[in-house]
């Protein structure tokens, strides 16, 4: 079902496909990153298996995290290659690594960047199309009913230590929402934020609070994006919005989480056409909620949604490749 909703239509984002031949020994050993969440281990994969199929790439998977991988590839140039590292919780390292030709931003991991807002189920926007603004949101409070208090209205922020409860938090103020009667529940856990989403959806009851994508969430649970009638002001947002000790938040919506792949010089000058497949490869926000919701369903760890993701979505993926290696990728398939 999954392969057929792309084959439809859904939108790729990639460049012209490129040809492959390319030595071992020009390639030689390169390390991936392997991080600890189920988009990059994914993507991980994947990576792995196209270098080593195609470009000839003798590699290693390693563990990773953004912090620890991204200090590691900055201060001593390994892992080769970091598949997907939400780069602005490193923006000045990773920008002074590429300004002294030490890393280099290959291309984008997700196409239009990692999504975040405050989010209604789209049922709810079915039946009254102004749930889909603040305005709307605020002027039908009661209907968002508060687990614990009757007497207020509901919205889920994020749990305690998480980055997301800060700009959430600054957002909830800045949008003056408990004036209208809301108050900021904090789910507990990420399990309890999915798990409030879900008891909602099973119920076709109200809810109302932030989310990001990609996110197995997001492609299980249709959701609509709540407009704040403000646009996106950048500024605010990286000053303030994001800043503990902002004391007058002022209304945005949230800008794209810039989601990239990035490598070290060293691997990017020794493997160019490796390089290129890298910057060329890309999912959307869509592509990656729907594997993950699959990983999620299937409880399929990176190499099991590796073989999935190249095994039925030939449109995306033979997308990055020249049509004279194709057919050895599905060859290297058919052989697991």
């Amino acid at each position: 079902m999954l392969k057929n909703k792309f084959a439809a239509g859904a939108l790729l984002t990639l460049s012209f496909p490129l040809s492959a031949a390319v030595s071992a020994n020009e390639c030689g050993d390169v390390t991936i990153a392997d991080m600890n969440w189920n988009s990059a281990t994914l993507i991980a994969h994947v990576d792995q298996f196209i270098l080593q199929n195609v470009f000839g790439c003798n590699v290693e998977l390693v563990p990773g995290d953004t912090m620890a991988t991204g200090t590691s590839m900055v201060e001593k140039g390994e892992p080769d290659i970091a598949p997907e590292m939400w780069s602005n919780s490193m923006r000045q390292a990773f920008d002074k690594g590429v300004e002294e030709k030490r890393l280099r931003y290959a291309g984008n991991s997700i196409s239009e960047g990692g999504e975040e807002g405050f989010w209604v189920p789209k049922y709810m926007v079915e039946k009254d199309a102004d749930l889909k603004t603040i305005e709307g949101i605020k002027k039908k409070a009661k209907i968002f009913k508060h687990p614990e208090d009757s007497s207020l209205s509901a919205f889920y922020g994020c749990p305690a230590g998480w980055n997301c409860q800060i700009n959430s938090g600054n957002l909830f103020k800045a949008l003056d929402l408990e004036e209208y009667g809301f108050d900021l529940v904090d789910p507990g856990s990420g399990a309890g934020m999915s798990g409030a989403i879900a008891k909602a959806y099973e119920r076709e009851e109200a809810w109302f609070g932030y989310y990001w994508a990609p996110s197995a969430v997001l492609g299980k649970y249709e959701m609509v994006k709540v407009d704040f009638g403000s646009g996106v002001d950048v500024n605010e947002y990286l000053t303030c919005t994001t800043k503990e000790d902002c004391e007058s938040p002022k209304v945005t919506m949230y800008p794209p989480s810039p989601v990239n792949t990035i490598t070290t010089e060293a691997f990017a000058v020794k493997a160019p056409a490796a390089y290129e497949y890298l910057a060329t490869r890309s999912f959307t926000n869509q592509q990656m909620n729907e594997l993950l919701a699959w990983m999620e369903e299937n409880q399929a760890d990176g190499e099991i949604a590796m073989e999935h993701f190249l095994t039925n979505y030939e449109p995306i993926w033979t997308q990055w490749l020249s049509a004279d290696v194709v057919e050895k990728v599905k060859q290297e398939l058919s052989a697991l």
